[in-house]
């Protein structure tokens, strides 16, 4: 079972590697997309795929590879009024080749800004519509006088492919837990890098401890990579046992959970569990087919018990999406406080098993195993004797630790630690049926 240990000093580790990715032009497919999986490959040993354009991932088909080397709005004085290299989200992303001239009329219709705040650029994209477009703050465009502006991108759309990475972590069963994070935008931090390198630390940290299940890290773009990977593993399918969507996980928020299609899945109770207990602000997200690629997961047609922990939800921090998404906005101490709850509900998972009393005709003695107080008559009852108590009362074999423990109110691993002691005093042992 994994061990549960002081984790805050990975706050540092995770907000070091999104430091590290943050200046990298991503989208979803392209060089800056392999030089993120190269960097990534330097904490972890992923496995890269590549999928080449034209090929079809179930309804959706991976489109021509894009790259650019650079883009800018150039004044008629010659000055860059808008620069992609001074900061990638300048171009709308997937924009096509560009090079032309014309008036600040007609350049106004491919500007896109923020007005609300006129400081900030926003995230644009074209990904599956050939256009094109720049992005600017609305300080920036108001300054623009009228006259001629020479436009240009320097972009390239071709045959290529798409590219995602997996690292698969070996347990005691081949059951897995699938950990999903998606690496396609370029210069935001909470969304995403701060699920991606989280999760980085994540699967370090579960690469040096036991543990029952198999862990199944996937990085690849939103929406097209999830198909993608999807639609080359439905052989293991029926492997996938739990499932965690990881994303915005730095900023201050409170912690959101998303449940699964299924809604009462053991990921969607343990997560649900794991958030009462700790005692802080949480927000329970009932299953919707919007958001990010748990509803790619959760798809009829598929239905894993895939949930989405998150801290605000997307789109619901005012930086979403524009350059304020920046360095400034996460921080360790949530970092890590986002990584020990991920720990939290994968140790709830692996430890959840039905139990069944060997000792069921009546209370038995724990007196004598030397299991409980010496004395009787006491009002406070603590809190592992109540878990013995709670565990011989409800382990019929149908009822597993997350059961009993929300029926108990009683934290799981207070149940577990009793479970342990009753096991090895011969008084339940796990249920094979």
């Amino acid at each position: 079972m994994i061990g549960l240990q002081d984790y805050g000093a990975s706050g540092y580790k995770i907000y070091e590697l999104i430091a590290r990715l943050y200046p990298i032009c991503r989208s979803i497919t392209g060089d800056g997309l392999r030089q993120t999986l190269e960097t990534i490959s330097e904490y972890i040993p992923l496995q890269v795929h590549e999928v080449p354009t034209g090929t079809n991932v179930f309804d959706w088909q991976i489109p021509r590879e894009w790259n650019i080397s650079d883009a800018y709005v150039k004044n008629a004085d010659g000055q860059r009024v808008i620069d992609f290299k001074k900061n990638n989200l300048h171009v709308v992303n997937y924009s096509v080749p560009l090079s032309r001239k014309m008036n600040l009329n007609e350049l106004r219709r491919y500007l896109h800004t923020i007005p609300e705040h006129p400081d900030w650029i926003p995230y644009r994209t074209t990904y599956y519509d050939e256009a094109w477009g720049f992005c600017l703050t609305q300080r920036k465009l108001d300054a623009m006088e009228d006259g001629q502006y020479e436009v240009r991108i320097d972009s390239t759309l071709s045959a290529g492919s798409l590219s995602y990475g997996e690292w698969i972590i070996p347990g005691e069963t081949d059951e897995r837990v699938l950990l999903f994070a998606h690496i396609c935008h370029p210069s935001l931090c909470n969304d995403n890098l701060s699920g991606v390198a989280m999760l980085v630390e994540l699967a370090r940290v579960l690469s040096s401890v036991p543990h029952r299940f198999t862990y199944h890290f996937v990085f690849a773009p939103a929406t097209i990579g999830s198909l993608s990977w999807l639609s080359r593993n439905e052989n293991i399918f029926s492997k996938i046992k739990h499932g965690l969507v990881a994303s915005v996980v730095g900023d201050s928020g409170k912690m959101h959970y998303k449940k699964s299609r299924q809604e009462t899945a053991a990921i969607d109770r343990a997560a649900m569990h794991v958030l009462k207990q700790s005692g802080k602000p949480y927000e329970i997200v009932e299953f919707s087919p919007w958001g990010y690629d748990e509803r790619q997961f959760c798809s009829p047609g598929i239905n894993l018990p895939v949930g989405r922990l998150t801290r605000s939800p997307n789109g619901a921090y005012p930086e979403y999406h524009s350059s304020a998404d920046d360095l400034s906005l996460v921080k360790e101490e949530f970092l890590a406080d986002s990584l020990e709850t991920y720990l939290n509900i994968l140790c709830c998972l692996e430890s959840n098993f039905r139990y069944k009393n060997l000792q069921p005709m009546g209370e038995p003695q724990l007196g004598k195993r030397g299991l409980y107080r010496k004395m009787g008559g006491f009002q406070d009852v603590e809190i592992l004797q109540l878990a013995m108590l709670w565990m011989l009362n409800q382990s019929d074999g149908t009822r597993d630790l997350l059961d009993i423990a929300d029926k108990s109110d009683i934290g799981y691993r207070q149940l577990d630690r009793a479970a342990v002691l009753l096991t090895e005093h011969g008084l339940i042992e796990v249920s094979q049926d």
